[in-house]
């Protein structure tokens, strides 16, 4: 008899049945991920020989373990979570794990290497899947043993024997990242490379129960598209109403008690790549506070442009930030938080932590409050425009798009910038000019008039002059707060209820 990993530690390894079920429909119990399932399912019953290594990755919290140990479940093999270890401690609690497909329980096989654990462990699993969960934590306490496994892979090695399917999984994105690249051992092994992200602001407003799409941006600017942020670290409290919102913030992300309350803190030391954190704080800081340039965020910190580049190269690996090429100039990248949770912290939590640390949460969110809506739900409401102007069906702009950014157009005239916030391009044709087709403004808490189309009019004209072609170029107005009747017909509008339909 084995025990459930859904209801056991996740220190410990187990073996499930390798004889598959008939079935392979998701389990009722994993919610959403169905292109994360129909692929892991590809991988497990693919009839290719050639296919035996895949690779998992995803931020902490994002329900890779859940996933795949539901895929053990379903078809069978060997689970084993690595934690911070020494060597020896990981060989001993693997061995332990392993000797339960032989004795049911107890006992233990004893390894001086991870060579002898490796033959052994294709040896007792010929068939099924193998799943190495937070393989960064091995691989890091034994470097050598990428290069064990690819020697397991090779044709002649011990694992070509059976029908096994080797699943490495890690949060890690850094290392995760490296065990495919250049001269790794591993390049050009793997058949499955999945990354497992947090979920989009649709299925996150579904997960979280929230029926009313200004509330659910709110929460989502907030907590993102992270599933254990509201099972595990808010056990469920979801706020009721927009008007339960500010009491939902002070007795969660900032209450001391809850654990979300220090979560983004824990994001950046769990990264192994990071080890000062101050500077990276810092650089989350300069972003958080509206510096989308590398230039800016350096000027913001006080350093030199060339002193960030680590740091900044770092943060991307991780996938904390995301560096994207504006809209109209090339070569001028902006860069943006992928993790909401961090841009509050940066934004609001930083700069009230101590009367955060003194237990006066709703003190210190009455005081924040205001930059919360500016610098957190404002770019953070632009950002979810972009993504689904990004996934919009054809007859929305007329064709699906190519290219969705934010960018800036010069007024030379006038002698100031218009700031385009969704940017929609049409895939680029060879010897014919970039087409644009839509230009849009996002607002959080304005109601959009005609004042607002008369700038992206503007825009257009301006682009149109730089040798864009913009004579199908659809003008649109995205807000949380409204329209005025003003707007002149044939503007496309976006409001919340358009977002979330």
């Amino acid at each position: 008899m084995y025990t459930s990993k859904l209801h056991a530690p996740k220190v410990y390894g187990y073996i499930v049945s390798s004889i598959a079920k008939p079935a392979a429909a998701k389990p009722s119990h994993v919610f959403d991920r169905d292109r994360e399932w129909a692929s892991l399912i590809r991988f497990a019953t693919s009839p290719s020989p050639d296919v035996r290594l895949g690779i998992v990755s995803g931020r902490r919290r994002q329900g890779k373990t859940y996933l795949l140990d539901a895929l053990v479940q379903e078809f069978g093999g060997f689970f084993f979570a690595a934690t911070d270890e020494t060597d020896t401690e990981a060989l001993a609690r693997f061995g332990e794990a392993l000797a339960a497909q032989t004795s049911g329980a107890g006992g233990r096989f004893t390894f001086t290497n991870w060579h002898e654990a490796l033959a052994r462990l294709f040896a007792l699993v010929p068939e099924g899947l193998i799943v190495i969960d937070e393989f960064p934590y091995l691989s890091k306490a034994s470097p050598s043993l990428p290069s064990l496994i690819q020697h397991a892979l090779d044709p002649r090695g011990y694992a070509r024997q059976g029908k096994t399917r080797l699943l490495l999984c890690g949060s890690a994105l850094g290392v995760m990242g490296r065990l495919l690249a250049g001269n790794a051992p591993l390049r050009g092994r793997a058949s499955l490379e999945l990354v497992v992200k947090p979920l989009d602001y649709r299925a996150s407003a579904r997960f979280w129960d929230i029926k009313d799409p200004r509330l659910a941006v709110l929460v989502h600017s907030i907590v993102g598209g992270t599933p254990a942020y509201r099972r595990e670290f808010v056990a469920g409290d979801v706020p009721e109403s927009v008007e339960d919102f500010d009491a939902w913030v002070a007795r969660t992300v900032l209450n001391p008690e809850v654990p979300l309350y220090r979560e983004a803190r824990y994001l950046l030391t769990e990264e192994t790549d990071i080890r000062d954190t101050a500077i990276y704080h810092a650089v989350l800081g300069a972003i958080a506070s509206g510096n989308a340039t590398r230039g800016g965020i350096a000027n913001h910190i006080g350093r030199k442009s060339t002193d960030i580049g680590h740091p900044l190269s770092v943060l991307e690996d991780s996938q904390l930030i995301a560096r994207e090429e504006d809209a109209f100039r090339k070569g001028r990248s902006l860069y943006r938080s992928c993790e909401p949770l961090i841009v509050f912290y940066e934004a609001v939590m930083r700069r009230e932590w101590t009367r955060l640390e003194r237990g006066r949460p709703e003190a210190a969110w009455s005081n924040s409050r205001a930059t919360f809506l500016s610098q957190v739900v404002g770019p953070h409401f632009e950002a979810l425009c972009r993504e689904w102007a990004m996934f919009a069906e054809e007859e929305v702009f007329r064709e699906l798009p190519g290219r969705v950014a934010a960018g800036v157009v010069a007024d030379p005239h006038n002698r100031t910038q218009i700031q385009v916030d969704v940017a929609v391009l049409a895939q680029e044709e060879p010897g014919r000019p970039q087409r644009i087709l839509s230009l849009g403004e996002a607002k959080w808490d304005k109601v959009m008039t005609a004042g607002h189309v008369d700038r992206l009019r503007r825009a257009r004209d301006l682009l149109s002059v730089k040798g864009y072609d913009t004579r199908d170029t659809v003008l649109a107005c995205y807000s949380g707060a409204g329209f005025h009747d003003d707007i002149p017909e044939g503007v496309r509008l976006v409001g919340l209820k358009e977002l979330y339909a």
